[in-house]
């Protein structure tokens, strides 16, 4: 990729040659391939130490029990600070979810990516030591603050529409979140599946790789969304405390 608008017009024509789908976009610092070296996009909770790695029962199952311990501490830190939204947090596990991993609280099973592309370009920048990837992926059509489509198997969670107002980062990273559904909820239910269903390389509809430093250079009024803004510090987001309390809490 030369510049953003050379991305950005590619992305265009991906869209339109794919109109059934909403595209949404991940960054990364780099291109983590599965055993058979095809791309692997995998949630935090089921990666191993090295994408063609699968974690062992025993691994996940600690996983998820720490995952647990987090869901419940993350309602009593709603119900202490009395914030909007507890009452269906305290219902849905997948909301729970979805703060526990763009707040980088604990693993879930969750995929975190975007609706825009310049934030993943951005985010693709930020720890790129050569080569930063953008990743296109291919999601049905999007309605409410979860969709849930048992014909994808997917779930897609709107963090804007699930936060508390006092959440900023997700309305300044346009964040969601992939999930399978239903919810593999256990270790034990993760093994009724096979490596490559867990994995959203799957849903995959093309890649890019760019030099961050040349292409933000030529991006000009195009510029990149630098760390402080992508993650708002505990003074503009009050989320980043209640995340650290959580934090915290699991520790303990």
């Amino acid at each position: 990729m030369r510049d953003y608008m050379d991305l950005a017009t590619k992305v265009a024509e991906l869209q339109f040659r794919n109109r059934d789908f909403v595209l949404m976009f991940r960054g990364q610092s780099g291109d983590y391939k599965n055993r058979l070296r095809y791309t692997s996009l995998k949630p935090t909770l089921l990666r191993g130490s090295q994408s063609n790695v699968v974690p062992t029962h025993t691994v996940i199952d600690k996983r998820f029990a720490k995952l647990i311990v987090a869901e419940q501490a993350l309602i009593e830190e709603y119900e202490e600070r009395q914030l909007l939204g507890r009452e269906r947090l305290a219902r849905q596990r997948i909301l729970r979810w979805a703060i526990l991993q763009h707040y980088e609280i604990c693993k879930t099973p969750l995929l975190d990516v975007t609706q825009s592309l310049r934030i993943a370009a951005s985010f693709a920048s930020l720890d790129a030591e050569g080569e930063a990837y953008v990743f296109v992926l291919g999601i049905p059509s999007i309605s409410g603050a979860i969709t849930a489509s048992a014909e994808a198997g997917l779930q897609i969670v709107r963090l804007a529409s699930v936060c508390p107002p006092s959440a900023v980062r997700p309305h300044i990273q346009e964040g969601y979140l992939l999930g399978e559904y239903p919810e593999c909820a256990s270790a034990e239910q993760k093994l009724l599946y096979s490596h490559a269903e867990m994995d959203f390389g799957r849903r995959l509809i093309a890649k890019f790789s760019f030099d961050p430093v040349r292409f933000w250079q030529k991006s000009g009024r195009f510029p990149q969304v630098v760390r402080s803004a992508l993650y708002p510090s505990a003074s503009h987001d009050p989320m980043c405390a209640l995340a650290e309390a959580v934090k915290k809490a699991i520790r303990s």
